[in-house]
């Protein structure tokens, strides 16, 4: 947004007083963004366990694109590259580091596909191994928690949509 400070908060009360309305010392009240940031629960990246929970949900994805017939002809022979993206890709997206950006920009989802033929049966092969991946997901804090359903749901709707934008054939 050119031009407009983001940085700017609408802020801040002096207190009246040296005590707010519980007794405890006062001082500036935050309002706006800055305030929400601070308020804001944990992203699904940090409640998941970070990074690992997004390798392992990869590795198990791609230990079944491996053999399958119909996905492993649009992959390389030499799958650690496209491990590592998605992981990093996944990762970004719901809420970790924004490393896959700096490392290959904008995530240019549909633009980095097409020159793959991707059409109903590949959607249906990916979301099958994916699927399959999220629902044998856990929870990457040693305790081997399953995903709370509201985050498998949400990431589940995720990776439908995604499947369904990058079909690029009939």
């Amino acid at each position: 947004m050119v031009g407009r400070n983001i940085y700017r908060l609408p802020i801040v009360s002096v207190p009246e007083s040296t005590e707010n309305d519980q007794g405890s010392p006062a001082g500036v009240t935050l309002r706006g963004p800055l305030r929400e940031a601070m308020e804001a629960p944990p992203t699904v990246y940090e409640l998941l366990g970070g990074q690992r929970f997004f390798d392992d949900l990869v590795d198990r994805f791609y230990q079944a694109v491996e053999t399958d017939p119909v996905l492993r002809p649009l992959y390389p022979r030499d799958l650690r590259p496209s491990r590592a993206r998605l992981a990093g890709f996944l990762a970004q997206y719901w809420g970790g580091p924004p490393r896959y950006s700096e490392m290959r920009g904008h995530p240019r989802l549909r633009l980095r596909h097409m020159p793959f033929a991707i059409g109903w049966a590949e959607r249906e092969a990916w979301m099958t191994h994916m699927t399959a991946a999220l629902d044998a997901a856990t929870v990457a804090d040693g305790t081997d928690r399953r995903l709370p359903d509201e985050i498998r749901d949400l990431m589940f709707e995720h990776f439908n949509n995604a499947a369904t934008f990058l079909v690029n054939k009939d």
